[in-house]
């Protein structure tokens, strides 16, 4: 989880300023916020989510620690692949997440028929991190999802216009998905090397390589 630390700060003579940091691990914000406040001169401090939720410390604190055995800051990493000459998409996606202390990995690929274009292969790629987060237990989370469709990103993300029908389904899959786990899913475009485990799992399940893997770091 990703806060900004808002903060007004007075000096011994009664001047006020506001400080406004970059965002920050939930965590490494509780220690700068605890250090910041021990200068006596804070007067007032709150946290605020990517929702532009306020937080205060003990509030944060506590979310923190009800999280800590359930998995959480997750990023899903997504692909998709399409062959023409076959019809057949291959999908990719890596997750990795926090749990009791401990970073775990996801590796799942499946080999799919019934597409039509890579476009659409990519938000299956998508769609199959939301099923696998379902079967992990997340609810209620904000999850990162990262991709390197500029077309996938940007269409969530409201900057790019939707005119396939076949994709708009998918963005009500996705949408519907992501309500019914309660999650709250941010969209991320890097480039395909940033992406590439996602992209080898995709390419192998195309190649009717299975990979379906579930460990600690």
């Amino acid at each position: 989880m990703q806060v900004r630390i808002e903060a007004m700060y007075k000096t011994k003579r009664g001047l006020e300023a506001a400080f406004s940091s970059e965002e920050l691990d939930a965590r490494m914000a509780l220690v700068v916020a605890e250090d910041f406040e021990k200068t006596g001169r804070v007067k007032e401090l709150i946290f605020l989510d990517r929702d532009e939720t306020a937080w205060t410390y003990k509030q944060l604190k506590k979310y923190l620690e009800e999280i800590k055995t359930e998995p959480h800051d997750i990023i899903v990493y997504f692909d998709g692949g399409f062959d023409h000459g076959t019809g057949r998409a291959g999908l990719g996606c890596a997750i990795y997440y926090e749990q009791n202390e401990k970073a775990y990995r996801i590796r799942k690929n499946v080999l799919t028929e019934g597409l039509i274009s890579n476009n659409e292969a990519e938000y299956a790629a998508l769609h199959l991190g939301l099923i696998e987060l379902e079967l992990l237990g997340v609810h209620h989370l904000p999850i990162n999802f990262v991709g390197d469709s500029k077309v996938v990103i940007n269409q969530l993300n409201e900057e790019w216009p939707c005119y396939e029908a076949e994709l708009t389904k998918w963005m009500d899959r996705i949408e519907q998905k992501a309500e019914q786990l309660g999650i709250t899913p941010t969209y991320e475009n890097v480039s395909r090397k940033m992406n590439r485990e996602a992209d080898h799992l995709a390419t192998q399940a195309l190649q009717g390589i299975e990979i379906t893997s579930h460990a600690a770091q």
